[in-house]
Parts: structure tokens; sequence; C-alpha cells
């Protein structure tokens, strides 16, 4: 895919309502929260819940192959778009770690009221489950963390820090911001064949066309990513807690660079930490085979242990 191709998919960003004639379009089930509507998959039976939180930028659909694998292995699983992404809503809101804490607990409390659940977060997605963990711990049975965001050691690139310069900041980003997100939008993608990028590319910059897209990255940035003390805070008490944690990080990772696995390691010593030798950051989608391989014992644990 050329890069003029790549520049003219990124200028659609934020060009269309997302209404309810979008949302027939594409599959899913849908629930209206107190923020707004979102969009939901939930399917499979047997040995237990499994609710997967994706990050920054992608909507639910990078957890595509892993949701198919553990419905095909017997688990319920829960997957969504987190508010402001994919087929959610977009409201005018700060997007912080108890933001989307407050969007989990609604969805689960109107689909699995009372159960409890493990809980798996890739990257942002990191932050937001271990910050679900430290709010509601009688919730939780296990956490995975998957390349998570954000460890106090993390050396934020400049185009982060421009969502904290106050007025100016944000303007900038998201005028800016299509162009980079979405053009590199496959690039943490390791082993996907050129079709296969072409498609991811494609399908991420589809739902960057909604508005209020960018205006939610840039406050997530600013107001979770970069909020070091919540997160940090977040996982101290989950290692506190007990509630068993699995972390696996990939040691070739541009987005959520792995020397951090090394505070992780401080933070949380009980954690059961795994490395991937030369994978990227986005290795939950093109090596889900070899992430549920890792992830199912550390489930199927919790289970002989209850």
């Amino acid at each position: 895919m050329k890069k003029t191709d790549l520049i003219k998919l990124a200028m659609l960003s934020e060009t269309l309502e997302l209404d309810e004639s979008a949302r027939r379009s594409h599959k899913g089930s849908y629930i209206r929260l107190s923020d707004g509507v979102t969009r939901y998959q939930f399917s499979g039976t047997g040995k237990g819940l499994v609710i997967l939180v994706h990050g920054f930028s992608s909507p639910y659909f990078i957890y595509d192959n892993l949701y198919d694998i553990l419905i095909r292995d017997g688990y319920r699983v829960l997957r969504y778009d987190l508010i402001g992404r994919g087929l959610s809503d977009r409201p005018d809101a700060v997007y912080d770690a108890d933001f989307f804490v407050k969007h989990l607990h609604e969805l689960t409390e109107a689909l699995v009221p009372g159960e409890r659940f493990s809980l798996v977060g890739t990257s942002m997605g990191g932050i937001i489950v271990t910050r679900y963990a430290e709010t509601y711990p009688e919730s939780v049975e296990r956490l995975v963390l998957l390349a998570p965001a954000v460890m106090d050691t993390f050396k934020a690139p400049a185009v982060m820090k421009l969502c904290t310069v106050p007025v100016i900041g944000p303007k900038i980003f998201c005028t800016a911001a299509p162009v980079a997100i979405i053009t590199r939008s496959a690039d943490e993608l390791r082993l996907a064949s050129e079709d296969e990028k072409f498609r991811y590319i494609k399908r991420f910059a589809d739902f960057a066309r909604y508005k209020g897209y960018m205006r939610a990255l840039c406050s997530s940035l600013r107001d979770c990513i970069l909020d070091y003390d919540t997160a940090m805070e977040a996982y101290r008490a989950v290692a506190a807690s007990g509630i068993p944690m699995q972390v696996i990080w990939g040691t070739d990772d541009h987005t959520m660079p792995y020397y951090q696995i090394e505070r992780m390691r401080e933070v949380c010593p009980d954690a059961e930490f795994v490395t991937y030798d030369g994978a990227y950051h986005m290795f939950v989608y093109d090596e889900a085979e070899r992430t549920a391989g890792d992830i199912e014992p550390f489930l199927i644990s919790d289970a002989e242990c209850s």
C-alpha cells in the first residue's frame, strides 16, 4: 500500500457522524450506558468468563483471533469498544482511568451482574484493568497484562506530551495526529502479510472516520496514559491485594518499550512474567495462538485453586 493511499485514508478521519445507520453496517451488539452507546460482543460457554480490554487507539478487532481461540477452547468471552473508539459513543469527557473503569463496571453490571471474571488488558487496557481490579477486587479472579501502559520509567515521545500543552497542544494534536496514527497503525504487526496489514489499516481508518475520535485519544494520552501516578498506584495496589497477575511483553515493542518490564518486576514481584523475543507491540493480533498458549494455563490454574 502506497504512502499516498494511507494519507488519503487518514484525511477521511473525523468526517462522519456516528449514528445508528453506521452501526447497522457492522457486526456487534449494542447497549446504552450512562456515557452513551457501547458496542460489544459476548459469546462462548464453559470454563470461566474472560473480558478483553483493548488499548489506546484500535477498536476491539485487535482481539479477533484471541477472542475466537478462547471461545473455541471453552471460555465465555466479552470484548467491547472502549468509549471513544470503534462504534462506541465519543462523549466530550475526561478520558482518565476512572472514566474507563466506570464504563467497564456499568457494562459488567448490565451484562454479567454479580459474576467474577478474569481481565485481559492490552497497552492502555493494562492501566484500565488494573485500576478496575484496584477498585473492584471482589470481581476480579485474574489479571493478564499484554505490553501494558505505562510505568513511571516510560520515556514519552514528544507527540504524546503535546496533549499536555494547554490550549494549543490538543488543537495541534487533533490536526496532525490522524495521518501519523493511521499510516503507522500496522507498524507493530510483525508476522502479518502485506495484504493483512492493508486490511488492518483499512479497518482502523474506517472507525477513525467518526467525529470525536481524536478528542478522545488526546484526552486518553493526557489523562490516562501520562498519568503515571494513577497507573503506579493501581499496579502497587493490585500487587498488594494478591490478585494473580500475568505480564506478557515483546522485546521489540516500539510503542510500550520492553525496558519497562524491569520496573514492573519491582512493583509487582509476584506476577508471572513472560517475554516474547522479537515480538512487537501488537503480538495479541498476529501471534494470537502463542498468546493464548500462555494465557490459558494461567487462567486454568485459577480454576484449580478455587
